[in-house]
């Protein structure tokens, strides 16, 4: 399982985690992707802000490994801002290629894009 270094392991100030620190023996949990509802917590919402604007630091646009970030944090962000970058998609597998859907993210999230 690929760490990525220098990527946020949490929300500071919270126990929402963006990353876990070893693979499951079992094998990686499936990535599906997890309906937002309006009426979610405001921190769980920022949970979400702060992962994808992580991941647009960190990857931009290019295809990046799904490695040790965090499934039920990627789920709330997959299928809508964080899309499978190969076909087949293997959602149980800690070596999946993701991408960030740009344009997504700037229809979902507009504040993360002003200058």
């Amino acid at each position: 399982m690929l760490k990525h270094r220098g990527f946020p392991g949490r929300l500071k100030g919270t126990d929402h985690q963006f990353t876990i620190r070893r693979a499951n023996p079992r094998g990686a949990t499936p990535l599906k992707a997890r309906p937002r509802h309006a009426d979610r917590r405001p921190e769980d919402r920022r949970a979400d802000e702060h992962f994808l604007a992580a991941l647009i630091a960190h990857f931009s646009d290019r295809p990046f490994e799904r490695g040790n970030l965090d499934a039920g944090r990627l789920g709330w962000l997959f299928g809508r801002e964080v899309v499978p970058a190969e076909d087949p998609f293997d959602p149980c597998s800690y070596r999946a290629l993701l991408r960030v859907d740009l344009a997504a993210a700037r229809k979902s999230f507009p504040h993360l894009f002003e200058e």
